[in-house]
């Protein structure tokens, strides 16, 4: 089967080829992804992935054709015209080459429309992957939404609906994903997890910390609940002097995180890293917690559980599909910041329970979450798709 997969967010993929998905998906399938980057020059891209990676970059029997940041030099609505000027263009352009069976687009939003136009121009099976919780999204980035966040909101509605009519299947992270819009009941669909290079994962060596840490990783910080974690931690700092709050993210708006943590010198906030070093860092990790308000099923979440690490999260969106209450850590019932204090101060006071709900999560991810099993449930999702099941 050839597949065009149109990705959405500017990272990069990864250099190792052993945790590149479409490196692994290549011993069922192949074709091409359109790789929008934050890279500026072919240089760029050259210096990380080697010389004659620009403009195509090849993984197993897929090709990732690039588009620069240095492409668009204006942002917002500039950018997303850009992005969906490339989509369409490369698309129709490969296509003709060397027709595909399926097109699939990560997220319903600008990807999908533009997935959506292709496949009403060249005549393919069309798959959506729905990667966050729609019913929040934009209006959780801030104690009170902009209008413009508004409006963003009620564009993600819009094209949610359209991608949903042009789709042949929906990808769901969980299984309620979008059980608020009824017209995803008529829609197919195939639920399983994102993908996860879990083997890549670092694996904590001992649950007794000389220098415990409890850690939160993700971004726009009150999205990710870090407020509600700083409060929490407040209140327990002084009965545990030795132990930090580490928050890890991109934070433009980092003024307002620092004002939180005010005559508290145990809370650091730190700087992006690179995802080898977030793996080294959640491994030595004594706890991990995201008491997001907004979340599809949160990839550092997994990552954790692949670790060894007990978890701490929300009700928001598939966070508790990943954390089982009582299993591989708890769900805080709204991310209320005195329910989570107490969590919290139940796993920094007992190594057993730590040990055992790190244990629970790091079995269920190597035998259920997976690579194996991600390559799996994405082959039988394009194979159905493409035989119209």
């Amino acid at each position: 089967m050839r597949i065009l997969y149109i990705q959405s967010t500017t990272v990069p993929p990864p250099t190792d080829v052993q945790t590149d998905r479409f490196y692994l998906l290549s011993d069922t399938m192949g074709g091409d992804v359109l790789q929008p980057a934050w890279f500026r020059s072919p240089g760029e891209v050259e210096a990380i992935f080697g010389v004659g990676s620009y403009p195509i970059y090849t993984v197993g029997n897929f090709r990732y054709h690039w588009m620069l940041a240095g492409r668009w030099r204006y942002q917002g609505i500039w950018q997303r015209l850009a992005k969906f000027a490339f989509y369409v263009r490369k698309g129709l352009e490969l296509h003709r080459k060397q027709p595909y069976d399926c097109i699939i687009a990560y997220s319903h939003m600008t990807t999908g429309l533009c997935a959506g136009i292709l496949k009403l121009l060249v005549g393919c099976k069309l798959i959506i992957e729905i990667v966050t919780a729609p019913k929040l999204i934009y209006l959780t980035m801030r104690p009170r939404p902009t209008w413009g966040e508004r409006l963003m909101h009620l564009y993600s509605d819009a094209c949610l609906h359209l991608s949903m009519l042009l789709s042949d299947r929906l990808h769901l992270l969980y299984p309620r994903q979008l059980s608020e819009y009824s017209l995803s009941y008529k829609v197919r669909k195939s639920v399983f997890h994102e993908f996860v290079p879990v083997s890549a994962v670092y694996r904590r060596s001992t649950y007794e910390d000389p220098e415990p840490f409890v850690l939160l990783v993700g971004a726009p910080w009150y999205l990710k609940g870090a407020d509600r974690l700083i409060e929490a931690f407040h209140g327990l700092a002084n009965d545990f002097p030795n132990v930090k709050l580490k928050i890890l993210g991109y934070y433009p708006d980092r003024s307002g995180l620092e004002a939180l943590t005010v005559g508290l010198q145990q809370i650091e906030i730190l700087e992006p890293r690179s995802n080898p070093e977030v793996l080294r860092m959640i491994s030595q990790a004594t706890v991990m917690v995201l008491p997001s308000r907004c979340e599809g099923v949160a990839r550092v979440l997994i990552e954790g559980m692949a670790a060894g690490i007990p978890l701490i999260g929300s009700e928001a969106g598939g966070v508790p599909f990943v954390v089982r209450d009582q299993e591989n850590g708890f769900i805080v019932s709204g991310g209320e910041s005195k329910s989570l204090e107490k969590r919290l101060r139940e796993l920094l006071v007992d190594p057993e329970l730590r040990r055992r709900m790190g244990e629970n999560g790091y079995l269920r991810a190597h035998t259920e979450l997976n690579e194996r099993i991600y390559v799996e449930q994405f082959t039988r999702m394009v194979e159905a798709t493409v035989r119209g099941e």
